[in-house]
């Protein structure tokens, strides 16, 4: 089968030509460039409409034969970008008189990492522009684990260079100048597998305004930001149970991101594969080899049907084009165990964890976030503890060490026993706490433990204290994602989770829940 993909969600008029039989790729891109700021929708499409003919032009003259179907990005992306892309993709599939099938765009980044890599059941890191986000498959869909909450990597980075009056595309610049630089510190958010950039950005703009040279500003741009994306990736890594790891979207061509993401891997005993640059960017490549995996499982579209998505989320594709997910490892209990950041040993009824040394981050930073989250671990745990939800009790804090010892609870893990009343408990457990100001940080199905009756939260160490209902809502958000990423059939599980909080807690938390959901990049 010969697929051609067309790709425009955002600034490259992209064609390819695949042929799955040979599995060659042939992709010839035509790429937006600004004459200043960032890039502006309406010259975008403009663009798109000038570049879009002979981009497929070029790649039909190199396909070996006949096109069998016709791919494009359907979504997410620039609405006026879109429309271009899906006019011309329903054109030559009428002329062609072949299928036409309809791409999410995010799900492609995905998918060309596993294609390449022969990974089973990969987590993927997505970073590209507009976009942030980690992803994971569970019972046919790929489920969002963790996302941006305000802008997205590639976009975050160009706000920044906008200020200092660099042109775009702002992220090799500031790559080439954090090479110059030293390390300084700035903001770093993460909560759960979700993160914000915009604090960071907000920094880095007032240390430039301050006189703190850009080199300096740039290497803590992205020691910071790259450092929160490699954090998030190895909590997906430990909450699905996997062990292999596909990066892609334009950011991801960064190296010094590589890197980090290669020290992890090999610290976790992971498997990481970053596809050749060509697959990295906004490329027609991973359209036509999406296409034609849909394509040969009946997924094409009429062309009445082929409208274009701007806000396609990707777990709202059913995903019938590859196998069932292999068994991910159970909870059974091991005398060590690693977790995101830690190494948990268990002995005579207690728990040792330590926080280890995590090399792909700056040695400054990373002594900082261990000896805060240590500290703020033994605390929340004991107030949490005091206000009635069941926590381990504390038995010895070393701080110079980042280690904790705490009693062992529960028979295993709530990912392993998830069921209706464990998560109503979790969410009385969380109303709880946020009404003593206590905000949990990370309440995972792996940071909840379970053993008969009782239902024990652990692992507060991305805690804080705060009443504000934003906070208290992001605990909620935090779950839920955890229970979309690990439950057979999550939704009947959400709700009764959310009637239990409702019954215990604050209405107004729920609304804000509400308010958080609509602030994701693809909802």
């Amino acid at each position: 089968m010969r697929v051609l993909g067309i790709e425009g969600t955002a600034w490259a008029a992209s064609a390819a030509v695949y042929d799955n039989e040979t599995d060659d790729v042939f992709i010839e891109t035509d790429p937006y460039q600004p004459e200043s700021g960032g890039i502006h929708p309406r010259e975008a499409a403009e663009h798109m409409r000038e570049a879009i003919p002979s981009v497929v032009e070029t790649a039909l003259s190199a396909a070996t034969g006949p096109i069998d179907a016709v791919a494009f990005s359907r979504g997410p992306g620039l609405g006026p970008c879109l429309r271009v892309v899906g006019t011309a993709a329903r054109a030559l599939a009428q002329s062609l008189d072949v299928s036409l099938v309809g791409v999410n765009h995010m799900v492609a980044h995905l998918e060309i990492g596993r294609h390449r890599s022969g990974f089973d059941s990969p987590v993927c890191l997505n970073v590209s522009g507009a976009n942030a986000h980690v992803l994971g498959y569970r019972n046919g869909r790929y489920r969002v684990l963790g996302e941006t909450m305000d802008t997205g990597a590639g976009n975050a980075i160009d706000k920044f260079t906008r200020h200092v009056g660099w042109t775009h595309p702002g992220g090799p610049k500031v790559e080439e100048a954090a090479n110059d630089g030293e390390y300084v510190d700035l903001p770093y958010v993460v909560k759960g597998m979700d993160f914000s950039f915009s604090g960071i950005m907000s920094a880095a703009k007032q240390a430039y305004d301050d006189g703190v040279p850009v080199e300096d500003v740039s290497r803590g741009l992205q020691e910071t930001m790259f450092a929160m994306l490699t954090e998030v990736s190895e909590r997906a890594l430990s909450l699905t149970g996997r062990d292999e790891l596909v990066v892609g979207g334009g950011v991801a061509q960064n190296e010094r991101l590589q890197e980090m993401l290669r020290e992890m891997a090999d610290q976790r005993g992971a498997n990481l594969h970053v596809p050749d640059p060509r697959f990295l960017g906004d490329n027609a490549g991973m359209i036509a080899v999406l296409g034609a995996m849909m394509a040969a499982a009946g997924e094409t579209v009429a062309v009445e049907d082929s409208g274009i998505d701007a806000d396609y989320r990707p777990d709202q594709v059913p995903v019938t084009w590859r196998p069932g997910e292999p068994p991910a490892p159970g909870g059974d209990r091991s005398d060590e165990i690693r977790g995101a950041e830690a190494v948990v040993t268990v002995e005579d009824g207690l728990v040792t964890k330590r926080r280890v040394p995590k090399t792909y981050r700056h040695p400054a930073l990373d002594e900082r976030l261990r000896r805060e989250r240590t500290v703020e671990e033994a605390r929340l745990t004991h107030d949490a503890r005091r206000a009635g939800v069941p926590t381990p009790v504390l038995r010895d804090v070393d701080v110079r060490e980042s280690t904790l010892v705490v009693e062992f609870v529960g028979e295993r893990d709530l990912r392993d026993a998830v069921g209706t009343t464990r998560v109503q408990s979790v969410g009385e457990h969380l109303a709880t706490i946020h009404g003593e100001g206590i905000v949990h940080g990370d309440p995972t199905t792996r940071n909840v433990r379970v053993d008969g009756p009782r239902t024990y939260l652990i692992d507060f160490g991305l805690g804080y204290y705060s009443r504000d209902v934003e906070d208290h809502a992001m605990d909620l958000h935090v779950f839920e994602q955890s229970l979309r990423g690990t439950a057979d059939e999550p939704e009947p599980l959400v709700s009764a989770f959310e009637g239990a909080y409702a019954d215990a807690g604050q209405d107004a938390v729920l609304d804000q829940l509400r308010a958080i959901e609509g602030r994701g990049r693809y909802q």
